[in-house]
């Protein structure tokens, strides 16, 4: 039986799938090497897909694959080619496809109907009768627009079928264009966002050219750091999860399909507690929100913004900041086997022996220990990590299980 809402997570390789799912994910949405919407992702191929629903499956978590492009003339073959291949993945077939454009939803449903559908953000689902119409299409799953406020989707969930699901984005970046349809990109560099190669010009920094002053650039001073006109904050709705559970929706995503697995991790095993807590207890829910809110703090973000839920979002609560992250762990990598008081990893950022780092784990808890020895895949002992991917042994002081993941506090938290 499914957990009801779904903390949906995303995963843009098979090792952040894994971790996902082992940080407390019900179900996880990835991309093919194919038209989905975040083409620079890494992105599964055939064999990484079957492996990571295979392990999704295993654990109780369901996958879905993204092929939400607006597709042209040229793409519906290879559409239609790419949905064959994934029918005949059997037994471990995705668990649904996320689509937008109505000739794709057609060519799935012609060649895979056991797969469900679920209509992306990227359709503009922003009222009642656009959900009955997909309904009755055969969609088993309506992605809210961004832009609805839990005013709204309470409304929503009343009009449309019992059997009709609601998901909606609570969590990660945010975009400046309805629902994500954007034509900047594709302005400015010819790479299309609504074909999966968004350059995202909306975090850029601006000035003003005059027409008659060629490159001479006049800043629109908006504060000290600089101009970001288009830029968003962070949507962040774990202060609210009481809310979006009484509005009725299925499925609480995360966005964020181009993040590590430190992120991805932080981010479900925050949310996972944070339902599980609100659902046993709510005075457990309010007890442990300042835990939750130094959880989501300690991830790579920018400032934090509650969007459209709450209604349009006035000039302070919305939107726009620079493009500063802030920053408080650093990501080393994740264990990939335990023994013998060693630990092996693939080494994402630099550490030293001597250093006290932290193991953090699945079940919430972060344990602070000293890092021993760091031995190479030839043996040899070596005093730091400095080479990215490097395969490594590792002593600690306190022993690490397999997919706890290493990071490294940073002063600034």
């Amino acid at each position: 039986m499914r957990r009801h809402p779904e903390l949906l997570v995303p995963a843009s390789s098979l090792e952040v799938l894994k971790t996902a799912v082992i940080f407390g994910a019900d179900a996880v949405y990835i991309g093919g090497e194919a038209f989905g919407l975040r083409a620079k992702a890494k992105n599964f191929s055939m064999e990484e897909m079957a492996e990571g629903i295979a392990f999704a499956h295993a654990h109780g978590a369901r996958v879905y694959v993204t092929a939400n492009i607006l597709a042209h003339n040229d793409d519906l073959d290879g559409v239609r080619a790419y949905f064959e291949e994934l029918k005949d993945m059997k037994p471990d077939q995705p668990d649904a496809l996320i689509i937008s454009d109505p000739g794709v939803f057609d060519i799935a449903k012609e060649v895979c109907p056991e797969i469900e559908r679920h209509i992306s953000t990227q359709a503009n689902n922003t009222n009642y009768g656009t959900y009955n119409f997909w309904h009755r299409q055969g969609a088993s799953r309506v992605v809210a627009a961004r832009e609805l406020s839990l005013k709204e989707l309470k409304e929503l969930k009343a009009k449309i079928p019992s059997d009709l699901e609601i998901e909606a984005f609570i969590h990660g970046a945010m975009c400046i264009s309805y629902s994500g349809r954007c034509l900047l990109s594709n302005y400015f560099t010819g790479r299309d966002a609504n074909r999966g190669a968004c350059t995202h010009p909306c975090r850029w920094k601006y000035a003003v050219v005059e027409e008659t002053r060629p490159g001479e650039y006049m800043p629109v001073y908006e504060n000290e750091r600089g101009t970001f006109i288009f830029n968003s904050k962070d949507l962040c709705m774990i202060d609210h999860i009481p809310e979006l559970i009484d509005a009725g929706i299925d499925s609480l995503k995360i966005e964020g399909r181009m993040k590590t697995a430190l992120y991805v991790a932080t981010v479900a095993r925050t949310y996972r507690k944070a339902i599980d807590d609100y659902q046993k207890d709510p005075a457990l829910y309010r007890e442990n929100m300042p835990w939750y809110q130094e959880q989501i703090m300690s991830c790579t973000y920018r400032d934090f913004t509650t969007g459209f839920f709450f209604g349009k979002p006035d000039e302070s609560s919305q939107i726009y900041d620079s493009n500063t992250y802030n920053k408080g762990y650093t990501y080393l990598g994740i264990v990939y086997e335990a023994k013998e008081g060693l630990c092996r990893i693939e080494q994402r950022n630099k550490f030293t022996v001597g250093e006290t780092i932290e193991i953090m784990k699945p079940d919430g808890r972060n344990v602070e220990t000293a890092v021993k020895r760091i031995i190479n895949e030839d043996g040899a002992e070596q005093e730091s990590a400095p080479h990215s991917k490097q395969v490594l042994w590792v002593e600690l002081d306190e022993c690490p299980e397999e997919y706890d993941i290493l990071r490294r506090a940073e002063e600034t938290l």
